[in-house]
């Protein structure tokens, strides 16, 4: 006789020893992948300490190069999305990384404007479908009232990468002329390979749904299964004849996405110029500079895990947002004001710990009234709007500073940004199950 597909008939089956199984076996290995992800976004950032002079480009130059990973990145979120939804994470994610991988080595060949365009722009390509199709997975895996700290916890590879790469970075930049090679040309190539290297992993190590997950026990199959189910159906009943475009519509997506943009502006603004901002208080060796611009990222990956769980503990997500949203807000307004290398590192390091504190709650929200095809395709378009901020961040920093000779201006304008983030997601009508989570504790 089969057993009954309601997960609360399975009484031997223990919630929060699911949840830890699944957090076991799935963050670790998807933190890694970011690591790699966001490692050879942001790298560009150090490889300008050499290859801007070397090459002669000028801050515009680079400031534009940086900001069209997110045109790319921006295209083909949606489509990459619908993608993954017909072929699976599995084959879908492995394929991107190999591809992504080989862009980013590939970076060592650039000369001129033209291919530092073109390559960061097929970057943006190849990246698009990585972190919504990962955010996606997430959200077909665990129940929602782990979903804040899941996601925040995966995210906090960000900043990790920031603490690992900037040091790792300059050192790589100090191999310069070693056979014949500049140093960023050296850190482009020995930072793009393990994406190439991991892609193949992901094939053989990722299930596409947890009915397909072997290190569950039945039972434990059945209960996820069937929660997840559940609250699909409570989240949005008749979903199955909701048309994926009608994303496009609701308001809700929609001031997500402003939201994200906000975010995007902010939080690439001062990545991919973190390393110059730096340097333009300090006159240390690019080895000491990578040491410090990682101070930042630790504060960050503080911020993404105590926001996530809190958030997740109280049920609560919108203010937990804006408070985030505030705290980034004030601190770039001070970074604008600093005079030093301690100052600007410090307010650096609160803005950081403020943007990233935002996502873990931030991406719990579009979860809890979208569902099937409509998250794919909705999760998708708040990203890729959004992160058409990563494309003005970077540009309007390299503006003020070839405009000015400083960061002033700038990173007043990012204290701006931050400041609208926190007003916008107070407006968006969050449904009245998102406010409520269930006790797995």
């Amino acid at each position: 006789m089969a057993r009954s597909s309601n997960p609360e008939s399975l009484t031997d089956v223990s919630a929060p020893a699911v949840i830890s199984k699944l957090t076991r076996r799935l963050v670790p290995f998807l933190f890694l992948l970011y690591i790699v992800a966001y490692l050879d976004r942001i790298n560009v950032g150090f490889a300008k300490l050499q290859m801007s002079g070397q090459l002669h480009f000028s801050e515009g130059v680079y400031g534009l190069a940086a900001g069209l990973f997110f045109a790319g990145y921006f295209l083909f979120q949606v489509p990459s999305n619908m993608i993954l939804q017909k072929i699976g994470a599995r084959r879908w994610i492995a394929l991107l990384m190999v591809v992504w991988g080989g862009i980013s080595a590939s970076m060592m060949l650039v000369t001129t404007p033209r291919s530092f365009y073109t390559l960061r722009f097929l970057l943006g390509l190849a990246e698009a479908g990585f972190f919504p199709g990962v955010i996606l997975y997430l959200r077909n895996w665990f129940p929602a009232s782990a979903r804040a700290r899941t996601v925040a916890l995966f995210m906090t590879a960000g900043p990790l990468s920031g603490v690992i790469g900037g040091p790792v970075s300059g050192a790589l930049l100090t191999l310069d002329r070693l056979g014949g090679l500049a140093g960023w040309q050296w850190l482009f190539l020995l930072e793009g390979v393990p994406a190439v290297l991991l892609g193949v992993v992901v094939f053989f190590h990722l299930a596409d749904h947890p009915n397909d997950a072997s290190w569950l026990s039945g039972d434990e199959r059945q209960w996820l299964a069937g929660t997840l189910l559940v609250e699909e159906r409570s989240n949005s009943p008749g979903v199955s004849e909701t048309p994926w475009w009608s994303v496009f519509v609701d308001p809700r997506v929609c001031m997500l996405a402003l939201v994200y943009f906000c975010l995007a502006t902010s939080s690439y603004g001062i990545t991919l110029w973190l390393p110059s901002v730096v340097s333009h208080f300090s006159d240390r060796g690019p080895f000491v500079i990578g040491v410090l611009s990682a101070i930042p990222y630790i504060a960050a990956a503080v911020g993404m895990v105590v926001s996530g769980h809190h958030s997740d503990r109280t049920g609560e997500r919108r203010w937990h947002v804006a408070g985030c949203a505030l705290l980034a807000a004030a601190a770039f307004f001070l970074a604008a004001l600093s005079t030093s290398t301690v100052a600007v590192v410090g307010a650096i390091s609160f803005s950081v710990l403020g943007i990233n504190g935002m996502l873990g709650p931030f991406w719990a929200i579009p979860g809890s009234f979208l569902t099937g095809i409509t998250a794919s395709a909705g999760i998708a378009l708040i990203n890729s709007v959004g992160n058409l901020g990563g494309f003005v961040g970077p540009y309007i920093l390299g503006l003020a500073r070839t405009s000015s000779g400083n960061f002033k201006s700038g990173l007043f304008l990012l204290a701006g940004a931050m400041a609208l983030a926190a007003v916008f997601v107070l407006l968006v009508n969050m449904p009245a199950q998102a406010n409520a989570t269930d006790d797995l504790e």
